[in-house]
């Protein structure tokens, strides 16, 4: 880790505990005063800290912003622990929740829990706290087809379409339509998109303002079911977001218009 970042993180952890005037920060980091007001100039101008009266500095409202959204992305995982256990049983195949990360062409989903079968015959190799794509991953597409039509637009502008294989889009225009059919149906695919050899099926779960806190996937291995029988998981994973958005309080997921396969 950087010094700079180091430095930025320690000033923080100071603010929070009350220390905010230019001197203290210089004193207790060990720092010069010029530094330090660099950095918390930088820390200003992006929302982290606030200059008040006095020439006081305290935590500024983007780290609140966060810190909503990390309790938000909490409260969800521990109201839908269960129901994932359940589809997870159901289903017999291993469940991904994902949330999206980033900004612009940096956007990702990435992956803030994974339950896999008991007696998984093949497991998979994605991991609590990875990456994944959202050109080419279903719970890449349900995140943003969440977003608004303007937001969805600039972040596929800006990212980089990599064909992964064969079935990957990576024609903007041809993914921002699929991203259109996937937010009125209110489920999206990766037909071999990613991994030749790996289908997913992924829905959203809702916040109270329809908003899209998470997508949560069954991901199959092709040598334990084919495309057609993955799709004919859509059913109970479409049951298992809206309990989970009930579970949390939100209602429940507005049906899909696209309907689900048949």
């Amino acid at each position: 880790m950087s010094q700079s970042l180091l430095r930025a993180l320690h000033v923080l952890d100071l603010l929070a505990a009350g220390t905010g005037t230019l001197g203290g920060l210089a004193a207790a980091t060990g720092t010069h005063k010029s530094t330090v007001l660099r950095l918390l100039r930088d820390l200003e101008e992006t929302g982290f800290v606030h200059r008040g009266p006095g020439h006081r500095y305290v935590l500024g409202a983007h780290l609140y912003r966060l810190a909503d959204v990390a309790l938000e992305h909490l409260d969800v995982l521990r109201a839908a622990a269960p129901r994932l256990r359940a589809l997870r049983d159901e289903v017999g195949q291993t469940v991904h929740v994902a949330v999206l990360d980033g900004h612009g062409g940096r956007s990702r989903a990435t992956y803030v829990d994974k339950l896999e079968p008991r007696d998984a015959p093949v497991r998979m190799a994605s991991r609590i706290g990875s990456a994944a794509p959202l050109h080419c991953t279903a719970v890449g597409k349900v995140l943003l087809a969440g977003l608004s039509a303007l937001d969805r637009a600039e972040v596929v502008a800006a990212l980089d379409l990599v064909r992964r294989t064969d079935n990957t889009l990576v024609d903007p225009g041809r993914f921002l339509a699929e991203l259109q059919d996937v937010a009125d149906r209110g489920w999206a695919q990766d037909h071999a998109e990613n991994e030749t050899f790996v289908n997913c099926v992924a829905a959203p779960v809702t916040g109270p303002r329809g908003e899209v806190l998470a997508a949560v996937s069954l991901s199959v291995p092709d040598v334990l079911l084919p495309h057609e029988a993955v799709l004919g998981l859509v059913p109970p994973l479409l049951s298992a977001t809206a309990d989970i958005a009930r579970d949390c309080g939100f209602g429940t997921t507005p049906a899909p218009h696209g309907g689900v396969p048949r």
